[in-house]
């Protein structure tokens, strides 16, 4: 690296420490003065180049959340082997079905829908409970349940439109693509709960469809508590499945605006500082589809496209849900009177742009079985996933195309399950008996206590700090370390002569880590003796008083 290089990056790390981070991120990602980015091509078919793992910081620091392996952007050299995990659909699927009047209703042909399209799954601290906002029946009311632990779910009466509905079918607000955010960190307490609305007018598709030609389609409104909403602020014109989340690593609120390119179903981004302020996506530039590496389906064999993408911050990094449409297209899923196939893949960021996508695997996949309550038309929600334990929970939607009574549709019997993954368990740096290493990049810190997520109970694991130059700190060498043989989310490091990494404050230092036998999912270094990252957990958990870890929840 050139010395001006040298010189600037050390400027970078001294920013951040010192809070500049106007165009500077948490991790040491500078931003380009062109923001949003304004070079991506609709027309380019290969996978979205990701700048920070093309040249990453030369310092990066890591005071924000556990550190996850899904890419090389924390490593310098290691041969251990990156091995990317998928969840498992909890085995008393679904966990919420059609059981309404409104839920079970016939609409054009299409009926018994719960459908989260997109809705929203978070856990609200102030009240202690997890809730889902979907919708009741096809093109029907807006609606809430709610629950204590993601599995057995409740109908409260809101007193509002009937029983559990929000606002009823046929409504301004309700019928549409409604994605629904809540805000725990809302500096106004009437706008902790935050939506986009596709307006759905009379319920009725002429009028629909009127309405789309003349000009925009959704609005934008907030709520003291996901009940009452205020009046909409029309967007400007996106088509259906337009969603938001909200940045916390820049606090801008994102819109994943759809809309549709010569390669089909597209997403468009914008920001803004303030949601409703957001409404004119007035920086909309194209961002992202699917791409070469999207395979078809090869029993359909239609070009694969983007559905929708919702995202969460979750630890250090932005999570992207990315639905992917296989087909086939909607008129032969109209005559046949089946679901079309949309499955759910991953996506990571690091600096709430440029995605980085190394597994094309469906992470939630349609079983594509006749009979099936997840047989097609899988839909995550906004949200993403939620923390409870050790395990990461991911709400999903998944449509059979067949009704109570045996009636089958392209729209009917949607229900919505849950699947479970490992704690940071996206991907794993694997070591078989032969063993292997890990060195990282130069990383700062504030803090005093290593901790990591580690499985290798029939192995070992030793970790040493290297200075800049390669050498060992010799008070954490790994011969020091007190061997580590567990399978545990988080777990203390302690070396013979002291685990108090303060010494090494805001100096740049390298982790080695030693692997036999084992998996390692995440490092992080904590102020706290808890092991609190002080990261995020998604759509959060009844462990937390909001959506950024300030606990832990240390335990050898």
């Amino acid at each position: 690296m050139a010395q001006t290089d040298h010189l600037a990056a050390r400027r970078d790390t001294l920013a951040i420490a010192h809070g500049d981070t106007s165009r500077l991120l948490y991790n040491g990602i500078r931003l380009p003065e062109v923001w949003p980015p304004r070079d991506q091509d609709p027309a380019d078919l290969g996978p979205m180049r990701v700048p920070y793992l093309e040249n990453p910081p030369e310092v990066i620091p890591i005071d924000v959340g556990r550190q996850l392996f899904v890419d090389d952007f924390l490593i310098e050299r290691t041969d251990l082997d990156r091995v990317f995990h998928r969840p498992e659909k909890y085995e008393g699927n679904p966990v919420f079905f059609p059981q309404t009047e409104q839920e079970l209703a016939t609409y054009h042909d299409n009926s018994a829908v719960t459908y989260l399209g997109h809705g929203g799954v978070f856990y609200d601290p102030a009240d202690k409970r997890f809730k889902m906002f979907y919708t009741a029946g096809w093109r029907g009311a807006l609606a809430m349940a709610t629950s204590t632990d993601l599995v057995s779910w409740e109908r409260p009466d809101l007193g509002l439109a009937g029983g559990n509905l929000i606002l009823p079918p046929g409504s301004l607000m309700a019928g549409g693509d409604n994605a629904i955010w809540l805000d725990v960190n809302a500096q106004d307490s009437m706008q902790r709960y935050k939506a986009i609305i596709e307006r759905w007018v009379d319920g009725d598709w002429k009028t629909y469809f009127e309405k789309r030609a003349d000009g925009p389609r959704h609005t934008l409104h907030t709520a003291a508590d996901g009940k009452v909403w205020s009046t909409g602020v029309y967007t400007a014109d996106a088509e259906d499945y337009t969603s938001f989340f909200h940045n916390p690593f820049r606090n801008v609120w994102t819109f994943s605006i759809k809309k549709s390119t010569k390669r089909g179903r597209a997403r468009y981004y914008s920001e803004s500082e303030e949601f409703i302020k957001g409404a004119a996506f007035d920086n909309a530039v194209y961002w992202v589809n699917a791409d070469t590496l999207d395979a078809p389906d090869p029993a359909i064999d239609n070009p694969a496209q983007l559905y929708s993408l919702n995202a969460v911050a979750y630890e250090s990094i932005l999570l992207g849900e990315f639905y992917i449409h296989l087909g086939p297209y909607n008129r032969v899923c109209e005559e046949g009177r089946f679901p079309k196939i949309t499955e759910l893949k991953l996506g990571f960021s690091r600096d709430g742009f440029h995605w980085h996508r190394p597994d094309r695997r469906p992470f939630i996949e349609a079983t594509r079985k006749e009979g099936d309550w997840d047989r097609g038309y899988l839909h995550g929600t906004m949200g993403v996933c939620l923390v409870m334990g050790d395990k990461l929970w991911f709400p999903y939607c998944g449509y059979s195309g067949v009704d109570p009574n045996g009636r089958t549709g392209m729209y009917t019997g949607a229900s919505i399950g849950m699947a479970t993954l490992r704690r940071d368990g996206f991907a794993s740096m694997d070591a078989d008996r032969r063993g292997g290493t890990l060195v990282t990049r130069p990383v700062v810190f504030k803090g005093r206590h290593l901790f990591i997520n580690v499985d290798c109970p029939e192995g070992e694991l030793r970790v040493e700090v290297l200075d800049e130059s390669n050498r060992v700190v010799k008070q954490f060498a790994a011969k020091a370390c007190e061997p580590i043989r567990t399978d545990s989310t988080l777990y203390k490091v302690e070396w013979k002569g002291g685990n108090d990494l303060s010494s090494l404050a805001g100096t740049p230092v390298k982790f080695r880590f030693h692997l036999t036998n084992g998996k390692l999912y995440a490092f992080w270094v904590s102020p706290d003796e808890s092991g609190a990252s002080h990261g995020y957990v998604g759509a959060g958990g009844p462990e937390y008083d909001g959506i950024i870890d300030t606990k832990g929840k240390y335990a050898y």
